[in-house]
């Protein structure tokens, strides 16, 4: 994967998203990345944040990569310190943002 595709697709990271497969696959994600990040992720009903969304219905169960998971890969292609991003920012989307700022910052 080249630099520039990278960072379109970090681009496209929010931290708080499941890309189906066939999403991945569309947007030429390694097939070997997709088989590593790849889980499937069940819906928590007790909190709003927790529920898994696919075409605008809650569902119990989804199988995919989550994108804070394909950011970190991404980061680590880029010669990013992943274990140092990970362990200073507590959410999944303050460690997206914190990767788009190392890399602005490159």
């Amino acid at each position: 994967m080249n630099r520039n595709h990278a960072l379109l697709l970090l681009s496209e990271c929010t931290g708080d998203d499941i890309w189906s497969v066939e999403y991945c696959l569309q947007r030429s994600i390694p097939e070997a990345w997709i088989r590593k990040l790849q889980d499937a992720y069940e819906s928590g009903f007790d909190c709003p944040d927790s529920q898994i969304f696919f075409r605008g219905q809650v569902v119990n169960q989804f199988e995919g990569v989550r994108d804070v998971d394909l950011a970190c890969m991404i980061a680590q292609r880029l010669n990013l310190d992943v274990e140092r991003i990970v362990q200073c920012y507590p959410t999944r989307a303050g460690i997206v943002r914190a990767i788009c700022d190392e890399i602005e910052e490159g």
